[in-house]
């Protein structure tokens, strides 16, 4: 046991170390982009805009905001910094030696949600300067947060693990992770869509993720709150049993 924690530990802040080596890349450009989307989006285009839900349109985009930059930087994290070990080799040395696989899987999941937390922290922070912010129930807003991060670091993990080539990483991401989120209620509330496309909207699982963190934040959801958080913890295990699955069958990693 205590190995095993010792193993976990390593890994965690090899990918802890990693980012925070790297910030300017890391946790400097999505602040930026976020402080450009809250100028843009709030203040420009959101002043010309009617408040939703008894609230304006700046504190409306925030929840939709931090949650984006949670999911999308766990993702990040993960699916390189997994692959990268693959280029390298190095991940051989981990399936030779007594470490359980769940560790390997723990170790990457955790940095890579480490990662989209401190970026969701950091956006939260960053929206004060332009609108205030209440919380309507600070546990959901948590449990919401941390679940997101490790689900999307799972699907990184697993995008590591079946990438061939460094285009492979930005694939998924880059074609399905942000036409995905940008169609999952961050910038608009699904109930001024039509008909057909409110019940389009519902089978993007995003969508649900999005609209319960922001009924922990604001107390306003187009949807129900409690199905959004049962569909991240069934996904959340789907994922974590999938990924630990391919790493003991060594798919994509042994040749």
């Amino acid at each position: 046991m205590k190995k095993n924690w010792v193993a976990l530990q390593t890994i965690l802040s090899k990918e802890i170390n990693r980012f925070l080596r790297i910030w300017t890349q890391t946790l400097l450009p999505p602040a930026i982009t976020m402080t450009l989307y809250f100028i843009i989006f709030g203040k420009l285009i959101g002043s010309q805009i009617r408040d939703v839900h008894g609230f304006s349109y700046m504190q409306y985009i925030v929840p939709g905001l931090v949650m984006m930059s949670i999911m999308t930087n766990a993702y990040a994290n993960t699916s390189s910094s997994f692959f990268g070990a693959k280029f390298n080799k190095s991940v051989e040395e981990m399936l030779v030696s007594s470490m359980p696989n769940y560790i390997i899987l723990l170790g990457y999941m955790l940095g890579g949600a480490l990662r989209g937390i401190l970026v969701g922290m950091i956006v939260i922070f960053i929206s004060l300067l332009f609108t205030h912010m209440h919380i309507h129930n600070l546990s959901i807003v948590i449990s919401m947060g941390i679940l997101s991060a490790m689900l999307f670091s799972l699907g990184g993990f697993m995008n590591g693990i079946f990438a061939r080539k460094f285009d492979d990483v930005s694939f998924i991401p880059t074609f399905v992770l942000t036409p995905l989120t940008y169609l999952g209620g961050v910038f608009y509330s699904i109930k001024s869509l039509p008909p057909f496309w409110q019940k389009l909207s519902i089978i993007n699982p995003i969508l649900n993720i999005v609209d319960t963190f922001r009924y922990g934040m604001l107390g306003i959801s187009d949807m129900n709150a409690l199905f959004g958080f049962f569909l991240i913890c069934v996904l959340f295990i789907v994922l974590f049993i999938a990924c630990l699955l391919l790493l003991e069958k060594g798919t994509g990693l042994r040749t």
